[in-house]
């Protein structure tokens, strides 16, 4: 990969930022991903932040957790055929039975190695018991 592909230094197109929160998914945004302008769908990304969510909030929840709302989602830049998506989570609260998080999208640019924030929202998710009913999030 070019240089600052993976070192721990932002590309020009994260405006000097780092990542926020722990790496959680890093997957490769294929071909059969995109949209009609051949970009990778946005829905395909927002499942993906989803996932770096759950299973996050899972590991703190020591258990089954569901998503129970997006609060907000803002899309910065395109990601690409060929881009490495690596989500970030960071916890932002966590309630009696609720968690919300902050997750961020960036890629690694196939083509320059550029390191780029691309997506970034809110997701709050809930502890569920065994027959999908809300259960306390354990105390760390």
């Amino acid at each position: 990969m070019a240089s600052g592909a993976g070192d721990g230094k932002a590309g020009a197109g994260a405006q000097g930022a780092e990542p926020r929160g722990e790496l959680v998914i890093r997957t490769l945004a294929m071909p059969a991903d995109t949209n009609p302008n051949g970009d990778i769908f946005g829905g395909w990304v927002l499942g993906q932040m989803d996932i770096a969510g759950g299973t996050f909030c899972f590991g703190h929840a020591k258990g089954r957790v569901a998503t129970v709302g997006v609060q907000s989602m803002s899309f910065h830049e395109p990601v690409r055929v060929g881009d490495v998506l690596c989500c970030y989570v960071e916890l932002l609260r966590v309630g009696r039975t609720s968690m919300t998080a902050n997750i961020e999208a960036w890629v690694l640019r196939r083509a320059s190695g550029e390191r780029v924030r691309v997506t970034e929202g809110r997701f709050s998710y809930v502890a569920i018991d065994d027959q999908g009913r809300p259960r306390p999030v354990p105390a760390r």
